[in-house]
């Protein structure tokens, strides 16, 4: 049974104010990449990107950053704008404050950025407050593609996706193992489709 919505709801986006959910901005899109960088993956999707010229937000794993230097540092060479999703992928729900706001941090002594994502969209409203004052902008999502649910099919993926689209939407993907298979089918759709709409796919 599936556990998560495609879309955040009306109560979500008004109940957690303070986090970015989407923008009001017509005939464009914001992409999202969250769990990398990968070896593999990522090369894929910058590839992708490059042919069709767009500008996408890569929320990296500080781990995987430490990983994969030369991966995460391609990102950032191709102009993507990076993003803090912790060092370790921590839950917020299932995290003590202080040691969560320590994986923060020492995500970002590598990453920088102070745009934040909690992993599995899940943060205490303590621990979101403590990192809103240091000066985070915490940004969620309002269409999830469901590519890390292994029991979507690449095809139910894309047709989640697609019929859910809207303009001014933040998309999440995921440049992980668990996801490939769905990304791989779905991402280059998405692209096409918004070039044939003629919106443009832009960064945060």
């Amino acid at each position: 049974m599936r556990s998560y919505l495609f879309r955040s709801n009306a109560f979500m986006q008004q109940f957690w104010s303070s986090y970015y959910w989407k923008t009001r901005e017509k005939a464009a899109v914001h992409l999202t990449f969250d769990d990398g960088p990968h070896p593999v993956i990522t090369p894929f999707v910058l590839d992708l990107l490059k042919k069709y010229d767009v500008r996408a937000t890569f929320f990296c794993i500080g781990n995987n950053v430490a990983r994969y230097p030369e991966v995460y540092q391609s990102i950032i060479d191709a102009g993507h704008t990076i993003g803090n999703h912790t060092y370790d992928h921590k839950n917020g729900w299932k995290t003590p404050d202080s040691l969560y706001i320590r994986n923060v941090l020492k995500a970002e002594a590598l990453i920088g950025s102070r745009l934040f994502r909690p992993p599995y969209g899940r943060i205490r409203n303590k621990q979101a407050r403590y990192l809103i004052k240091r000066g985070y902008k915490i940004v969620m999502w309002s269409l999830l593609t469901g590519d890390f649910d292994r029991n979507l099919s690449p095809e139910s993926c894309w047709n989640h996706t697609v019929t859910r689209l809207k303009e001014g939407d933040i998309i999440v993907f995921h440049d992980s193992e668990k996801a490939w298979d769905r990304l791989e089918y779905a991402l280059p759709r998405l692209l096409a489709y918004c070039r044939q709409k003629k919106w443009d796919i832009r960064s945060l």
